[in-house]
């Protein structure tokens, strides 16, 4: 098969700051602590990443009653419930917290602004772990919509005091177009002095829309669990251009690039760039001679670890790239 001619790499794409920081916890809890170490819920939303941590002695729950007594617990990159909070200090768990950054500032906001007083529309995915964690620093007083329709619905308690809040990994412009349904709806609704929607999110969404009319298909090489990823796909079909979401290099099938002369290919946020270059590697063996890298914004943003993480004169893991 001749057809594909060059592959389109969008920058940036792949691992954010926010996922490096929660895979890094993870890994310097073992290298500290000794395997296993316990992740409420996948660490990131990765097949790749999760199976590499498991190999070297994490082990995945959903339930804290699976955690033994005295462990050590390490919270996804997506967020806990005040309850699971209670419950890990209740079970007198050592835990270490590796909430994205920017998903602590929804949380914050939100408690901050409850205390005022205010009701929260939150727009989110149902289901989605780090949707479960926002809603649940509030008892009450907190309403999911997914989509405009929802807006329409919502019957919050009063209207005086109501706050939009977004879940991190949403499509940028859906998020806006239900929150210009809020807007229209409560038109006092406060709105997030800063957006939600997480610097990275923003950015992989920008590379695909500069991409996307530059080729003839776009694969995504993301886990289906990843919300960030299917947004990705999502836009780029949106956009007009033939779009796969893979896992995996395996997951690529031929009859896809037949008649595509120009490929383009990123990543979401929690797909490790080995990922990427093995699917590189698979589509040049379908006849693509040459890689270039798109422009695009280069991310320096890194987050601390928490602290009781450093290592002294433990060696620092090899961490997965």
């Amino acid at each position: 098969m001749q057809d594909v001619q060059e592959i389109l790499l969008a920058e940036p794409r792949g691992f954010c700051a926010g996922v490096d920081r929660a895979i890094e916890i993870v890994e310097r809890a073992i290298a500290k602590f000794g395997a296993p170490i316990y992740v409420r819920h996948e660490i990131v939303h990765n097949t790749y990443v999760v199976e590499t941590l498991r190999a070297k002695g994490a082990v995945f729950i959903e339930d804290l009653a699976e955690v033994p007594p005295g462990a050590t617990l390490v919270f996804s990159a997506h967020g806990v419930s005040k309850a699971v909070e209670a419950e890990a200090q209740q079970r007198g768990f050592s835990v270490f917290d590796a909430t994205c950054p920017l998903v602590t500032k929804v949380h914050v906001e939100v408690a901050k602004l409850a205390k005022e007083g205010y009701e929260f529309i939150m727009i989110g995915h149902k289901g989605h772990p780090e949707v479960e964690g926002t809603m649940g620093q509030l008892d009450h007083g907190i309403h999911l919509v997914e989509d405009v329709a929802d807006v329409a619905r919502v019957q919050p308690g009063q209207t005086q005091k109501l706050a939009v809040v977004t879940q991190t990994t949403l499509s940028v412009d859906d998020a806006a177009e239900i929150a210009a349904a809020v807007r229209a709806r409560f038109p006092a609704v406060r709105e997030p002095k800063q957006q939600d929607i997480c610097y990275a999110t923003q950015n992989r969404q920008d590379a695909v829309k500069v991409m996307s009319p530059q080729v003839d298909l776009v694969i995504v090489v993301g886990s289906p669990t990843s919300s960030n990823s299917n947004r990705l796909r999502e836009l780029a079909q949106r956009l007009g251009t033939p779009a796969h979401m893979v896992d995996s290099a395996a997951e690529l099938q031929p009859e896809w690039f037949e008649g595509k002369a120009r490929v383009g290919l990123t990543a979401g946020a929690s797909a490790p760039e080995v990922l990427v270059r093995e699917v590189i590697e698979r589509i040049k063996a379908l006849g693509a001679v040459s890689v270039r890298s798109l422009q695009g914004i280069e991310e320096t943003i890194k987050f601390p670890l928490p602290k009781g993480l450093k290592l002294d004169d433990i060696p620092p893991p090899q961490h997965i790239s």
